[in-house]
C-alpha cells in the first residue's frame, strides 16, 4: 500500500491533500514505512508549489499520487484561514531529511539524484558524515538527458535505496518521480528541491533566528533576487489571494 493512501490526518490546501502531523509523529510514520518496505513518493507543499498546482492540471494530478508534507509559513496561514488552525509542525525538507537520517538507527542505503555534479557529490559526503551508519551513493547529477534515464533506472533497481533523494526543482522532480519511479527502484523517494545546495554549502541557509521568525524566504530572496523575485514578490500574494477566494467560496481549500 502506498504511503500516500494510508490513513494519516490531512488538510486540503487549494486542492492538495497535506499531511497534518507533529514533527516526531511524522518522522516515525516515515520510518515505519521504510522498515515495512512500503513504497511511496513524498514531496512538500509551499506557496510556490501550490501556485504551480493551480496552474498545471498535470502537476496537480501528479501530487495526488504523493504523500505531501507542509513546508513554510504560507501553507500555515492557509491552514489557519481554511481549517481554523496552523499545521502541527513545519515539516520542511531541509530539516526533515537530516532529522530522518539521524533518527533511523538501522543502516540504510541512501541514493541521490540531482543538482550539479560537484554539489551532489559534496552533499553525499556530508550526509555520510552526518549519519555514518548509512551508505550514501550518488546515482546521478540533475543534468542527465532523456536517453540517460534507462541507465539511471537500472542503477536504482540494482542498488534499491531505502531512501532516494531527488533534487531537480519543482515540478521537474515530481514529474520524473511520478512517471518513472516504482517499488522496483526504491522504498521511499523524496522530492527535495534545493536540499543538496544547502547541504553542500553551495547556497547559504538563513541564520537560525531568521528561520525561527519564519522569514527564511526573505533571506533566500536577498541571496538570489533575479531567480526568486517572481516566486516570492508575485507568487506569495497570489497564493494568499487564491486562499482567500477559496475561503470566501465557503470551502476548505478543495
Amino acid at each position: 500500500m502506498s504511503l500516500a493512501r494510508l490513513d494519516l490526518p490531512r488538510r486540503t490546501i487549494l486542492g492538495v491533500q497535506v499531511v497534518a502531523l507533529p514533527w516526531a509523529e511524522a518522522i516515525e510514520a516515515v520510518r515505519e514505512r521504510i522498515v515495512n518496505d512500503r513504497f511511496a513518493l513524498v514531496t512538500w507543499l509551499n506557496a510556490h508549489n501550490a501556485n504551480l498546482a493551480q496552474e498545471s492540471a498535470e502537476f496537480r494530478e501528479a501530487l495526488n499520487r504523493f504523500l505531501v508534507l507542509p513546508d513554510g509559513f504560507g501553507v500555515d496561514i492557509a491552514s489557519k484561514m481554511l481549517h481554523g488552525a496552523r499545521f502541527p509542525a513545519n515539516l520542511n525538507g531541509t530539516d526533515f531529511i537530516p532529522a530522518l537520517l539521524k533518527a533511523e538507527i538501522s543502516p540504510m542505503r541512501v541514493g541521490l539524484i540531482g543538482a550539479r555534479p560537484g554539489v551532489v557529490k559534496e552533499a553525499a559526503a556530508r550526509f555520510g558524515r552526518m549519519a555514518p551508519r548509512h551508505e550514501v551513493r550518488v546515482i546521478s547529477d540533475g543534468f542527465f538527458r532523456p536517453e540517460d534515464e534507462p541507465r539511471i533506472l537500472q542503477d536504482l533497481e540494482q542498488y534499491h535505496p531505502h531512501i532516494l533523494l531527488v533534487a531537480m526543482g519543482v515540478p521537474r522532480q515530481e514529474m520524473f518521480m511520478g512517471r518513472r519511479l516504482t517499488a522496483e527502484h526504491c522504498t521511499l523517494a523524496f522530492g527535495v528541491g534545493a536540499l543538496f545546495d544547502f547541504t553542500a554549502g553551495a547556497v547559504p541557509r538563513a541564520p537560525l533566528i531568521v528561520q525561527k521568525l519564519r522569514f527564511e524566504w526573505l533571506y533566500r530572496l536577498a541571496q538570489e533576487p533575479r531567480r526568486l523575485w517572481y516566486r516570492y514578490i508575485v507568487g506569495n500574494p497570489l497564493f494568499l489571494l487564491r486562499v482567500m477566494r477559496a475561503k470566501l467560496k465557503g470551502g476548505k481549500g478543495e
